[in-house]
């Protein structure tokens, strides 16, 4: 039997599709922008044919019905990586939030969170019968590999991306085919802090070096002050749009890198069509599961590695909170850790925690003597690098107590200051 034959033998409708889900499964859904939305949407409109299906997810990019109220008897959302549409249902109890480094993911699913069903999307297949994971490769290449049942929404609207990015028809249980654009995620609203806070960042980069960035406006903002470097490169779980246009100015050629030289190396996308479209076929770019992209004995290899990464609180000693707002779940801990360790091993590597200096319209400090009660700390102080703000840069590696403190102090916003002034002064007895 040919390819072709064997891809018309597995074609269903998006009903039917449903109808392989049981009761009791653990159903792990794509990636991001990269979410199967078809057959998820079909199995939560006909709720009522289900009773206690897990859904594991990360970053939830649709609508994630089954998060919502009324859902409880018949999904259970179990986020590894809590997002705007699913933080609810896991503050109310409706969804449980499971710890763990992104990089970890795949090793969960081969062990202890064995997978029932792997609701993929992906291209249509090329003329060998393979398909490609697109904009999510990460954990979901892996849950197919290693899931019970293979259930692929085939949307001929995803970018074909290459590397270690493609599962071959025979790997696939049943098709649904679609055709719908991928998710976009408009670029955020870059402000004069964003752009003080990427200067600072952008000090700190130099011409070679291979970059981590997440997402939001301080990486973006990090992005505009780097037309004047000179070959820089990217590993990174994920990149955005501004990415693209560095590599059209030529500042992003990929030619200094250690491991994959001339290459983008990423292991999913999250941006707007322009990335999308860059992304399509692009030899530059090459997309490998998350457990080699963010593994941190991979990351060291890249020399002059710098990794970017925001945070919610740091603490005078420099821990980190980057997940919850005290109790409360907001985000998990991603890659964080993965590229802050990966980075400090690396020879010369940079890790650099980016955020502003205050929240809720400047009325709070993200500078505090102690972390929220109940908040988890995400990177630890000792694996903290650099600080830094829109007022300045706190390098803490090598730095005792006193020194951090003051280091960190700097970098607060002055109406803070004499606050944090007063707390270290007590807990160290001497003058500030």
């Amino acid at each position: 039997m040919s390819w072709q034959q064997l891809y018309e033998s597995k074609v269903i409708s998006v009903e039917e599709a449903a109808g392989k889900v049981k009761s009791g499964d653990r159903v792990v859904l794509g990636h991001a922008v990269g979410e199967p939305a078809a057959v998820i949407d079909e199995m939560v409109a006909h709720k009522e044919n289900y009773k206690d299906v897990e859904i594991v997810h990360m970053v939830a990019m649709g609508k994630a019905g089954y998060a919502q109220p009324g859902m409880e008897e018949h999904f259970r959302h179990n986020a590894i990586f809590v997002g705007g549409t699913t933080r609810d249902a896991v503050a109310s109890g409706r969804g449980d939030f499971t710890p763990c480094f992104f990089s970890e993911v795949p090793k969960l699913f081969r062990t202890s969170l064995p997978v029932d069903v792997a609701l993929i999307q992906v291209t249509p297949p090329d003329e060998h019968g393979y398909c490609s994971f697109g904009v999510s490769n990460d954990y979901t290449k892996p849950a197919a590999e290693c899931a019970k049942l293979v259930i692929a929404e085939v949307n001929d609207q995803m970018p074909r991306t290459m590397g270690d990015c493609f599962i071959h028809i025979s790997e696939i249980d049943y098709v649904v085919e679609s055709s719908h654009p991928v998710i976009e995620l408009k670029p955020a609203r870059i402000g004069e802090v964003e752009r003080a806070i990427g200067e600072n960042c952008a000090s700190l980069i130099e011409d070679g070096a291979t970059l981590q960035l997440g997402i939001g406006a301080i990486p973006d903002a990090v992005l505009l002050f780097l037309r004047d470097k000179k070959d820089l490169g990217i590993h990174s779980e994920m990149i955005s749009d501004g990415v693209v246009e560095l590599v059209e100015a030529g500042v992003i050629t990929n030619k200094a890198k250690t491991i994959h030289p001339g290459k983008i190396v990423v292991t999913f996308l999250m941006g707007t069509k322009k990335l999308y479209d860059f992304a399509n076929n692009n030899a530059m770019l090459e997309m490998y599961p998350v457990d080699y992209v963010n593994d941190p004995t991979v990351i060291m290899k890249n020399s002059k590695m710098v990794s970017i990464n925001s945070c919610v609180q740091v603490d005078l000693m420099g821990q980190v909170a980057s997940e919850s707002v005290g109790l409360k779940q907001i985000s998990g801990v991603g890659g964080q850790l993965d590229f802050v360790r990966g980075s400090n091993m690396c020879k010369d590597g940079k890790s650099i925690i980016a955020m502003p200096a205050t929240a809720a319209k400047g009325t709070v400090s993200k500078i505090v003597p102690l972390l929220d009660e109940g908040a988890a700390v995400t990177t630890s102080r000792n694996d903290v690098d650099y600080v830094v703000t829109e007022f300045g840069i706190a390098h803490l590696k090598g730095k005792n107590l006193r020194e951090r403190a003051r280091a960190l102090i700097n970098i607060a916003h002055p109406n803070f200051r004499e606050g944090l002034i007063k707390e270290c002064e007590n807990r160290f007895h001497q003058q500030f």
